[in-house]
């Protein structure tokens, strides 16, 4: 997978997405779960990460006998994150599945990846790897409900899906097309009175709910009489007792009060 230039060899169809600059670790190991005897690891202190279209790829600046290139699928990497510790520069983690055949011994079922970006762009690998590989997985997913057979060749990989023509671009943002005249929303429909029934049985005629009226509509809906009335001429009946009687006691308390009236005794 090594070119003779430099870099890696491309597979039919492939594209780079993202390059890394060289001063990028690698960390390789297996999990804390396994004994030591049966532990695997690989470390690389400078090194360069490739982001295509059907794996992800690092190239170690200096390569040794024991470590010279390391390649994943893209969809064999879950659980990724990107770490940013208080000193030192961000870490991206996740967890992978090797492949058979791959160098890795077959008993390690998953191992655990740490790559730090020491001069920066960790945050734009993993959201590109993420915009990537959620694409890749939607593929896979339609290739597999319409029957697909899991060929993999050097185009196809799970699930027989043709890599290549997976779109990768970002959909079109959406603008309101002026060549047709957009249809206003409907008004919405008022609430419909609710019937009541009257009478003795459920057969009867249904009279609907006579509606409260506001007393600025009572008094415009006057009727004629109210209209035209007039005060009786008349006093009412004993109104004149009433007045006798009040004018009587209104002199008693006078005279009880008048102080003429003890000078005049004396």
């Amino acid at each position: 997978m090594l070119a003779e230039s430099g870099g890696y060899t491309p597979l039919p169809g492939e594209q780079t997405l993202y390059q890394s600059p060289p001063r990028t670790t690698l960390s390789l190991q297996t999990s804390h779960r396994h004994p030591p005897s049966e532990s695997y690891s690989q470390q690389c202190k400078s090194g360069v990460v490739y982001l295509t279209n059907r794996r992800m790829i690092y190239l170690p600046v200096t390569p040794t006998p024991a470590f010279q290139s390391f390649a994943v699928p893209i969809l064999n990497v879950t659980d990724s994150r990107v770490t940013a510790p208080w000193f030192g520069a961000n870490k991206w983690e996740a967890i992978i599945q090797p492949v058979q055949g791959g160098g890795i011994p077959p008993q390690h079922a998953e191992l655990d990846l740490v790559m730090e970006f020491k001069e920066g762009g960790a945050f734009d690998f993993a959201s590109i790897f993420e915009r990537l590989k959620e694409r890749l997985k939607q593929a896979v997913d339609i290739a597999r409900e319409s029957g697909g057979d899991g060929v993999e060749d050097g185009t196809r990989g799970v699930g027989g899906v043709n890599m290549n023509n997976v779109h990768l671009e970002d959909l079109p943002a959406y603008e309101e097309s002026r060549q047709h005249t957009r249809v206003p929303d409907p008004l919405p429909s008022p609430p419909m009175e609710r019937p009541t029934t009257s009478g003795a049985s459920a057969d009867g005629p249904v009279v609907a709910a006579p509606q409260p009226i506001s007393p600025q509509r009572s008094s415009a809906q006057t009727s004629p009489q109210q209209e035209s009335f007039q005060p009786p001429s008349e006093p009412p009946p004993g109104y004149e007792e009433v007045q006798r009687n009040s004018i009587v006691d209104e002199l008693e308390r006078q005279l009880r009060d008048d102080p003429w009236r003890d000078e005049a005794r004396r």
